[in-house]
């Protein structure tokens, strides 16, 4: 396979990240985020439809997937960083880019730290700051990890992740398995370090200063990154639209993929 096409690239760091390249060459860019606790494979049901006209960067963030996995806690310094690394690599100047929850967030950071590079950004099932009951539920799961192990994170994640008519229809069962082998699959490491930096998040600050032009996306039902929380973001956004997609919860692209595609491409108009 033509080594721009997949392989590892040093990130921020020389920290090694994997990625995939997919789509026409000569088309515009289109960079993909993953969540914590997932890996690139999230956005399989989205792949072939952005790949007609766009050319798709995924990659794994550091300490998921085939990405190498080094302490914490990351930094969206790191983070945003890596992204600049692999992008530098490949000679992409700008791109559009979609990030979902921790993908979401470094998407916004990275329009903050250049916004020169970001022409269009979809900020997805994220936060833009971490009140206390959210700072503590970090701290709850890493503790059972800590105990009992990734796999202990496996179930009860899947009932965040999914509303429970979703998860118990037998034909979403791949989709929810793919989902628990992700989560079964990160590095305690890895999660260990990006759940300490959502701890500390707080990006509203660059809300308002934001130059890129923004669409948030919210599952209707995800308890996580709440409705009224992406709404107030997009209050705060310049040149920011906001849409909701019903009968999802936190991972609004594998549970509703056909809307998901649908309001991504009306937005970055392909």
């Amino acid at each position: 396979m033509n080594p721009l096409r997949s392989g590892i690239m040093p990130g921020s760091g020389g920290v090694g990240i994997s990625f995939a390249v997919d789509g026409p060459d000569g088309a515009p860019w289109l960079v993909l985020s993953n969540s914590l606790a997932t890996d690139r494979r999230m956005w399989e049901p989205q792949v072939e439809a952005f790949c007609r006209s766009r050319r798709v960067l995924r990659y794994d963030a550091r300490g998921h997937g085939s990405s190498e996995a080094v302490p914490g806690p990351y930094t969206f310094d790191q983070l945003t960083g890596d992204i600049l690394a692999l992008c530098d690599g490949l000679g992409i100047e700008t791109m559009e880019f979609v990030g979902l929850s921790l993908g979401g967030m470094t998407g916004l950071a990275l329009a903050m730290r250049a916004p020169d590079r970001v022409n269009k950004l979809v900020c997805c099932d994220a936060r833009a700051y971490a009140p206390e009951p959210y700072r503590a539920m970090w701290d709850d799961n890493i503790a059972r990890m800590r105990q009992a192990g990734v796999a202990s994170l496996v179930e009860p994640t899947i009932g965040r992740w999914f509303t429970a008519e979703f998860s118990g229809a037998l034909e979403n069962a791949d989709t929810v398995q793919l989902a628990r082998t992700m989560i079964g699959n990160t590095s305690p490491q890895g999660y260990e370090g990006a759940a300490r930096l959502l701890q500390s998040l707080d990006l509203r600050a660059g809300l308002e200063s934001l130059e890129s032009e923004t669409l948030y996306i919210a599952g209707e039902a995800d308890l996580a990154a709440p409705l009224d929380v992406m709404q107030e973001m997009a209050s705060m956004t310049p040149n920011a639209k906001f849409t909701a997609i019903a009968d999802a919860a936190h991972l609004s692209n594998l549970e509703q993929p056909a809307a998901f595609i649908l309001a991504v491409r009306e937005f970055l108009l392909f």
